[in-house]
């Protein structure tokens, strides 16, 4: 399988906007990978959950085919879960996710 995941953890804002959502966003419409898949845990769920710019490119990616999924635990510690799940994205505790990801050598790139 032609699979890419982004670990995406960084609350930097810039770095959201000039390398996560850049880099999903072209990575879907030239077909670099069939598949890609942003998971955001720790800092990035607080910035995904509040700020409406944030907000507004992660559904731009998601209309571009990439799948967003976000640490269930995280989201509900900076207490983001419903404004992250009203955006679709799928929340769920991600740790074994992770793991299965890694075993399976499924590509991860850690932002």
């Amino acid at each position: 399988m032609d699979k890419l995941n982004i670990l995406w953890t960084t609350d930097n804002k810039e770095t959201f906007f000039n390398m996560v959502s850049m880099y999903t966003i072209n990575a879907k419409k030239r077909e670099w990978w069939q598949e890609v898949n942003v998971i955001i845990w720790g800092a990035s769920s607080k910035l995904a959950g509040t700020d409406t710019e944030v907000q507004a490119k992660i559904v731009e990616m998601m209309a571009q085919g990439v799948t967003v999924e976000a640490c269930l635990a995280c989201a509900e510690n900076f207490g983001v879960s419903e404004s992250l799940s009203k955006l679709g994205v799928n929340l769920r505790y991600m740790g074994q996710p992770l793991t299965d990801y890694l075993k399976a050598d499924e590509k991860l790139l850690t932002i």
